[in-house]
């Protein structure tokens, strides 16, 4: 092959522009440029992750399979991948159990239940919320069908009629609009009964936090940490590094000294802690069934069952040594033990690490409606956007405070300016 024609070809592949194009998204990815030509066995673990997502999506090929790609990625680099993937021209086949990344990137859901598997026309939402409004008629015996067909007419135009303008959403909305209803079927799906029900109601003093700091080898996680809580109030923690929530969490929960500072719960509050390690609590050849009863005075076999039966755990199970549970199974025990408490305040560090979907958005649906309070970490967008009102983000040099919406928070240009003054 003549020259001419390799420079052709490797003209008409990009190739110039290649050097550049790899790294944009390395940067985007989270890989500053002082490392972009580090050898890969330097890089931390979730270095290399950010790497490899970098490879599958470099060149933009004609098909994209992409398993959990969120995974240890920041809120702000999951928006940008959302973005790119939204506008992505060719075929991306997904798994994840990031519900806004769903909504945001895809056009058709396929589910995989009891051995079957089935394609949707929609996203996660649109599944979800028309199998769960299909599995109610269901149940509902005496709506006739026309009155039925009626209601999921409605839906689906209600649906259609809230998209974002992005490539993949206006795609979505037409086929969601060619919808026949008979698509439309009752979820075969089993969600936990995650349900908070505090046994006091919360006085006016919740949380007090003065002059809280904090650091890590010399590295300052937060400093000067000065709120107190509202009652009802929902607040997301924010920072780019997440070592800073999980200190803070430790340090409220008692579990850990800070630097300098004083906090003080009021004297009405119960707060259940769900920490982002929890393998201490699992050190331990107990049954399921006994390791629950450790954490109340009644250990009656329905009492304990009525429990673990919410969380999905089945009669067999219950005997299995707890120590060689998976890591869902051990976030499931560990909100039953929440659950126990009957608490009015709830905290809680990256709550849905290890959920499968069902059991995120059972946890998702019951905070809504919680009525105590919430002082949460969380790298799922969905479950920030729903559940919190107020946001506090931790930095090096001092907190950002925020009675607003997460997604006009990240949106704002002036707290955007802000960040960057405070992390600097």
């Amino acid at each position: 092959m003549k020259a001419a024609d390799l420079e052709q070809k490797f003209g008409d592949m990009d190739g110039w522009n290649a050097e550049n194009d790899a790294a944009t998204l390395l940067s985007n990815l989270g890989i500053k440029e002082a490392l972009h030509y580090t050898p890969m066995k330097e890089l931390s673990g979730k270095q290399k992750v950010r790497v490899l997502l970098a490879q599958a999506l470099f060149g933009k090929p004609d098909n994209l399979l992409l398993d959990e790609p969120t995974n240890d990625l920041d809120l702000e680099t999951v928006a940008w991948l959302e973005n790119y993937l939204s506008e992505y021209e060719n075929t991306v086949l997904v798994v994840s159990h990031d519900r806004h990344f769903l909504d945001a990137i895809s056009t058709h859901t396929v589910d995989i239940d009891f051995g079957k598997i089935k394609l949707f026309a929609g996203n996660y939402s649109f599944w979800y919320q028309s199998s769960q409004l299909a599995l109610r008629q269901q149940k509902a015996q005496n709506k006739k069908a026309e009155e039925k067909k009626a209601e999921l007419q409605e839906f689906i135009s209600r649906f259609s009629a809230n998209v974002k303008k992005s490539k993949q959403a206006t795609s979505r909305k037409k086929m969601i609009e060619k919808l026949n209803i008979e698509d439309i079927e009752p979820s075969t799906r089993k969600y936990p009964g995650i349900i908070f029900m505090p046994e006091r109601e919360a006085g006016d003093k919740i949380l007090d936090v003065h002059g809280l700091s904090a650091s890590i080898d010399g590295t300052v996680l937060f400093k000067d940490v000065e709120f107190a809580a509202a009652k009802g109030e929902k607040i997301i923690f924010l920072s780019r590094d997440p070592r800073a929530m999980t200190t803070f969490f430790e340090i409220i929960n008692g579990n850990q000294k800070p630097d300098s500072g004083t906090f003080q719960w009021g004297q009405t509050i119960t707060p259940a802690y769900l920490p982002l390690d929890n393998s201490a609590f699992f050190n331990s050849e107990l049954s399921l069934f006994d390791w629950l009863c450790q954490f109340t005075s009644d250990t009656t076999d329905f009492y304990i069952m009525s429990y673990l039966g919410k969380m999905l755990f089945a009669r067999e199970e219950v005997h299995k040594p707890v120590n060689v549970l998976s890591g869902g199974e051990k976030m499931r025990c560990m909100i039953s033990k929440m659950m126990l408490l009957n608490p009015n305040a709830l905290v809680l560090d990256t709550p849905t690490n290890h959920l499968d979907l069902e059991s995120i958005q059972a946890f998702n649906n019951n905070l809504v409606k919680y009525p105590g309070n919430i002082f949460m970490s969380s790298h799922d967008h969905e479950f920030i956007q729903t559940v919190c009102n107020r946001i506090i983000e931790l930095t090096p040099n001092g907190i950002i405070d925020k009675l607003m919406e997460y997604d006009d928070y990240i949106s704002d240009e002036r707290i955007r300016e802000q960040r960057t003054m405070m992390y600097s």
